[in-house]
């Protein structure tokens, strides 16, 4: 974990809009920046940049952040990439970075053989009229190759040793994967007669590579091994490629191999990635999603490719939110991506993707599978093989949904069937009686406007009475009130404290308050003392609503019977005048 006071340093040195200047052309327009929204297609601009919440938000699409969260939904970085990017433009040391210096030059050793090895490929390309022409014959430009970095790895036992004359023998090009040394301590070129396909981080670092053979050979298509850089349960091929079609098509397309990402981008279609000859994972699904919100999966229709995409399927459900969507496409069994493209044309490529099964369909469908409907044997079947599945979908509209569907197959309630799955049923009657007693949360309205005030003007965070969290009772806003007392005891509270705690914050609830909190009005106060007097107003709010909570519950018991003793009775009698001299104070003030 990397520590928030950390995260609020580096936003704090970051300058918000001089970061997204570099990607995106701003205009001063106001208090704010504006630009048209990298995120979606736009003709006017609606993308504001606020340099004193060092914030940003898309009026258009939604799209809101920091400078860590721009990072992350532009370039596609991880959240830790993302702090270790602004960390080093602030020239910070990221605390939990512990790594010694030697395995930091290995990382840095390692990057530059995989370069040099990804120009002697390329070279080698342009001297290789057989892989030109297999290329060719694929339906690839010269202009598109470049564009991908495809090289060509000769049919030649130690090739490299021609951009490696020293150092062939170095323990670097064995770590990266480009060469194998046999029993005899032998080495000899791990790629060798095969179209070479770099592939690369979201930085733009190549990290390994895939070879294709060229004519007959097994396997069809070799990857790197794993190493100190590349890890195929975390890479996307073609994803740093991709961003940009991706930010203007709004949908993410994952095919099965590289000849298809590129074959597609040959074609028009730049929106497409692929795994590296591996099941989809997590990680593969949170990637995606960092992308754009709708992703397609595309596979071929015969068994390998049905296999896969339940692969997929399953690994997709935790990382669902009912604002992200997700597809199945597959294609008639004569057609990968490239030749459906090539035969059918863009457009119905198009329309394919648009019309592709949505997940929950999909889900349901495969539970199906061969199972005869008709009979309650099968029907209490499928509920039991949607047991393994529906529950673990993470978002809880499309859970309900998917519920109903199944209900509907199984000629059940949806209540039956969740309770089967082992969901939490709460209807309507119960819902109050499931409240935990004698827990208040407090008016949003009151703490909600004084969380945004001290978010504009956090030197008021002084002026706080020290029953303040007491005040604001047990929801969402009193945490956050609570943790922005904590942040000012430690290291300080600012604008920028805001942002930090945006960006760390894991309860869903309380990340969207603070997104609200930084997505305020900018426009600055009349005074320190007008500010102090909207903030007292919202104390003296929040007081009201406890005395009137108070009185509520002192009411309710009355009318239902019970005998208040003496003390109790003469608390319940002195609420009214306590609420009356608040209001007073309110008025004069």
């Amino acid at each position: 974990m990397i520590p928030e006071s950390f995260i609020q340093d580096v936003l704090a040195r970051t300058d918000i809009v001089s970061l997204i200047e570099r990607y995106v052309p701003l205009k001063k327009g106001g208090a704010n920046y504006m630009a048209c929204c990298p995120f979606h297609n736009e003709k006017s601009p609606s993308f504001s940049v606020s340099p004193t919440k060092q914030f940003y938000h898309c009026f258009g699409c939604g799209a809101h952040g920091t400078a860590i969260g721009f990072l992350m939904e532009y370039s596609g970085m991880s959240f830790p990439e993302a702090i270790k990017d602004l960390a080093q433009q602030a020239g910070l040391k990221i605390p939990e970075d512990n790594a010694p210096q030697q395995d930091r030059a290995q990382i840095s050793s390692l990057l530059d053989v995989m370069g040099r090895a990804t120009r002697f490929y390329r070279e080698q390309l342009k001297h290789s009229q057989k892989a030109i022409e297999y290329l060719k014959q694929r339906g690839l430009t010269g202009e598109i190759a470049a564009r991908f970095g495809i090289g060509y790895a000769p049919d030649d036992w130690q090739g490299l040793h021609a951009v490696f004359p020293n150092d062939y023998d170095s323990p670097a090009l064995l770590e990266a994967g480009l060469v194998i040394q046999n029993e005899a301590g032998r080495r000899y070129d791990r790629f060798r007669d095969r179209v070479m396909f770099p592939i690369l981080d979201q930085r733009g670092n190549i990290i390994g590579f895939g070879g294709r053979v060229i004519g007959q050979g097994e396997p069809k298509y070799l990857n790197s091994p794993e190493t100190p850089l590349f890890e195929k349960g975390r890479e996307l091929y073609g994803l740093f490629q991709a961003r940009q079609a991706i930010r203007e098509s709004g949908v993410v397309v994952v095919v099965e191999g590289y000849m298809d990402v590129v074959a597609l981008a040959q074609y028009g279609f730049g929106s497409a990635v692929a795994t590296l000859g591996t099941a989809t994972t997590a990680t593969h699904i949170q990637k995606l999603f960092r992308q754009s919100e709708r992703v397609v999966f595309c596979f071929d229709g015969d068994k390998a490719g049905r296999k896969a995409a339940r692969r997929a399927l399953e690994s997709c459900l935790d990382q669902l939110a009912d604002d992200r969507e997700v597809r199945f496409l597959f294609l008639p069994p004569e057609h990968d991506p490239d030749s459906f493209v090539r035969e059918q044309g863009l457009e119905a490529f198009h329309r394919a993707i648009h019309d592709a099964l949505p997940l929950s369909e999909f889900l349901l469908r495969e539970l199906r599978g061969e199972l005869n409907l008709a009979t309650a044997e099968d029907r209490a079947k499928l509920v039991h093989e949607a047991k393994a599945l529906i529950p673990k979908i993470s978002a809880p509209v499309l859970q309900l949904q998917t519920v109903r569907m199944l209900a509907q197959d199984v000629e059940m309630s949806s209540d039956e069937v969740s309770r089967a799955l082992g969901l939490r049923v709460t209807s309507p009657r119960n819902k109050a009686a499931a409240r935990p007693a004698g827990r208040r949360t407090a008016p949003a309205g009151p703490l909600r406007q004084m969380l945004r005030l001290l978010g504009t003007q956090p030197q008021l965070i002084e002026h706080l009475p020290a029953d303040a969290v007491s005040l604001a009772g047990d929801g969402p806003e009193a945490s956050i009130l609570q943790t922005f007392l904590d942040a000012h005891d430690h290291h300080g509270f600012s604008t920028s404290t805001v942002a930090a705690l945006f960006e760390s914050c894991q309860d869903e609830t309380q990340k969207f308050i603070l997104g609200e909190l930084l997505q305020a009005s900018d426009e600055a106060r009349a005074d320190d003392a007008a500010a102090r007097e909207e903030l007292e107003g919202h104390i003296i709010n929040l007081r009201i609503a406890l005395l009137n909570h108070e009185h509520a519950e002192l009411t309710q018991r009355i009318q239902q019977g019970e005998r208040l003793n003496q003390e109790e009775m003469l608390h319940f009698k002195a609420l009214s005048a306590q609420k009356q001299t608040l209001r007073s104070g309110q008025k004069s003030a």
